[in-house]
């Protein structure tokens, strides 16, 4: 039986967002404590984060700029979602982030059915998101797709079927995708461990390694450039 690591690099042609975009209009960006540039904008203020992300673009003639799996950031200490006096702070990113326009096409990575959706209010947090459950070769896993529009929760429910490349949502403006420059976050997940609508996406050194196994690099799947 396949390993879900051979199944996810043996898929081939897959995007999570509009799919007319080529991989080579995809450009990398670095959003980690150590990028330097960061310290120059106000990253708290999802206005002057998205013409970051829009000048990088421009910078570097490109569409849509990825990055961010196992990435360390200073971003999230704004939030209590992920800096408390309860919890251990969490700042490393686990999913794979793509930068683009609100209003983008979200789109299905591969066939599957909704597995659960909910809106994540809290500051920093996902806000609306959707999560696909698939399963290949007896090997079930998931994929999570946050940031989104409200309207993209509007007329679906669990178990509905899904197709690969199959536009199931829209990227949201950070009004309402938890206050962040428009972007998906976009993340494999083997075991939900039964939580539903919602999954870490930004964990703590000490979990690290647990995530590493159960979260794998979307980019093995992805193949981007």
């Amino acid at each position: 039986m396949s390993t879900l690591l051979q199944i996810l690099h043996n898929c081939t042609d897959v995007k999570v967002i509009d799919s007319s975009i080529d991989y080579s209009d995809y450009f990398p960006i670095d959003l980690s404590a150590a990028n330097s540039e960061l310290e120059k904008i106000d990253i708290t203020d999802a206005t002057a984060f998205e013409q970051y992300i829009e000048n990088h673009l421009s910078k570097h003639q490109a569409k849509v700029a990825f990055g961010g799996y196992c990435e360390n950031r200073a971003i999230y200490q704004r939030s209590p979602v992920f800096k408390n006096d309860v919890t251990e702070e969490r700042n490393i990113h686990i999913g794979l982030d793509l930068w683009r326009k609100a209003g983008t096409k979200v789109v299905a990575a591969l066939d599957g059915k909704i597995h659960s959706f909910q809106n994540n209010k809290a500051l920093g947090d996902y806000g609306p998101t959707i999560i696909l459950e698939h399963e290949i070769d007896n090997q079930k896993f998931h994929t999570l797709y946050g940031h989104l529009t409200s309207d993209s929760l509007d007329n679906i429910k669990v178990g509905d079927a899904v197709q690969k490349g199959e536009t199931i949502a829209t990227l949201g403006s950070a009004p309402v995708n938890g206050d962040y420059a428009p972007h998906l976050h976009f993340q494999i997940i083997v075991d939900m461990q039964n939580k539903k609508g919602d999954y870490p996406g930004v964990c703590n050194i000490k979990d690290l390694n647990f995530y590493i196994e159960n979260c794998p690099d979307p980019n093995i799947l992805l193949k981007i450039l």
